[in-house]
């Protein structure tokens, strides 16, 4: 086998940092700092996931205001909103991917209508009239995470991104805590509608300052005394897509993050319903104790996640994923446990755990995605797993647990939301499996150090 020495490898230079990244953010002329567009965009990826998630704990008020069955429930929480975030991914990724683009103003602009949209669901009168409200709620936020992901990327060195990523998924337990605490709070002193415009509001304050705390790097001028370069061709679409397809390991992270997400979005959507409806607490009292307690298990699974694989992923590459892989399989029977309880209080205690060790994954597997993938495509890459995990997972996810849901009602009477619940704790293990796999493909495939 033939070894080509890397020059600045030699020189104790990170590959990524020398080939396919740009130069770090303190040489650039005017960009904004790493830890300034982290937090910025951290906390836009809050208001993503609010105004996303708060669906979940108004949805027994929804369903008694316009008499819908669990089926149409999931459909309204899940699909209304992840056909249309999905099938606008890849072409905004794309878009995104352009060295003549502007990642920050495509982030304000999103952030912009995804929260319009959230105060529009508030105004719905009828159920097809809410249903587009989220399928507006979806299209602004498809604009988000493909860019912000490849900002993160073009800004921090390859041996600190999964940290970096795991930071900005952050937003993910934060918002959802937001949601259901605000949400309940508010639906059950004002009613569900208030909620919607409560949250929706600030959103379109953020957008205006968007601006104002992120420099887009392309357009701040690269190192000093160097000239912009020229635009490049970008990849056509085709041959994009065949680089992501190709590799092995990108397509086992692809459907275990598919899987991963079903479950979670499911899970998250029918175990708020499991506290109100098997559990008689109100939409306030579910929003306060569950969402404090999951959201902060998910904050330090999420940052331990990133912490952990940039830490034994230094020693053997393939660890970046063997943390998720493990975590996600103990999971699997403290979940089934917890849904057996029958006190609130166990069920919460028992869910601790296992919420921080399913969300462990965030931060390592988008962080490989980047890695995967040459520069030109790492927009399209993220927003292809996006495209996976939303379409699967926040898509049929709590659709397909409302309708099985429906389904067993028959059998199970009250308790057929926890009959869902059960099935989902095990199927968690397939997911770990396709991680530990794709585990034993990383270093052979990774692009960067």
């Amino acid at each position: 086998m033939t070894v080509t020495r890397n020059p600045a490898a030699d020189a104790g230079v990170p590959p990524t940092m020398a080939a396919d990244t740009p130069p770090a953010p303190s040489s650039l002329q005017g960009a904004s700092s790493p830890r300034v567009m982290l937090w910025t965009l951290m906390i836009i990826y809050i208001f993503n996931f609010l105004d996303r998630q708060i669906v979940s704990i108004l949805a027994e008020p929804i369903k008694r205001d316009f008499q819908l069955s669990d089926t149409q429930l999931g459909l309204m929480t899940g699909l209304a909103f992840a056909l249309f975030y999905t099938l606008l991914g890849i072409p905004i990724a794309r878009y995104a991917d352009r060295s003549t683009t502007n990642r920050v103003s495509l982030i304000a602009w999103s952030v912009a209508i995804w929260s319009a949209m959230t105060m529009a669901c508030g105004a719905a009168r009828t159920f097809p009239q809410l249903l587009l409200a989220r399928v507006g709620v979806g299209v602004g936020e498809a604009g988000c995470t493909p860019a912000a992901h490849s900002l993160i990327t073009d800004s921090v060195p390859a041996d600190k991104r999964s940290s970096a990523i795991a930071f900005y998924g952050l937003g993910i337990p934060i918002g959802s805590l937001l949601g259901m605490v605000i949400g309940g709070g508010l639906a059950d002193a004002y009613g569900w509608r208030t909620a919607f415009y409560v949250v929706g509001m600030p959103g379109v304050l953020l957008a205006l300052l968007v601006p104002f705390l992120m420099k887009e790097p392309r357009r701040a001028g690269m190192l000093k005394g160097a000239a912009m370069p020229a635009a490049k061709v970008q990849v056509p679409v085709r041959e994009a897509l065949k680089e992501l397809v190709t590799s092995r390991c990108f397509v086992f992270l692809c459907i275990a993050g598919g899987l991963i997400a079903f479950l979670s979005y499911g899970k998250g959507v029918w175990v708020a319903v499991l506290f109100i409806r098997n559990f008689g607490l109100s939409p306030g009292e579910t929003g306060l104790y569950l969402g404090v307690t999951l959201g902060i298990s998910s904050m330090i699974g999420t940052w331990g996640g990133g912490k952990l694989a940039d830490h034994f992923g230094k020693r053997d590459r393939k660890h970046l994923l063997t943390g998720p892989a493990l975590a996600i399989a103990l999971a699997a029977p403290i979940l089934f446990l917890a849904y057996s309880a029958t006190d609130w209080k166990v069920a919460l205690a028992l869910l601790v755990l296992p919420t921080a060790m399913n969300i462990m994954y965030y931060g390592p597997v988008y962080a490989c995605v980047q890695g995967l993938v040459r520069p030109e495509v790492r927009a399209v890459a993220a927003s292809v797993m996006l495209f996976s995990q939303n379409l699967i997972g926040l898509g049929l996810g709590p659709l397909f647990f409302g309708m099985m849901s429906d389904a067993f009602q028959p059998y199970a009477g009250e308790d057929s939301v926890r009959w869902v619940l059960y099935g989902a704790a095990w199927l968690g293990l397939i997911p770990a499996f396709l991680f530990w796999r794709a585990s034993l493909r990383l270093t052979a495939e990774l692009k960067s150090g």
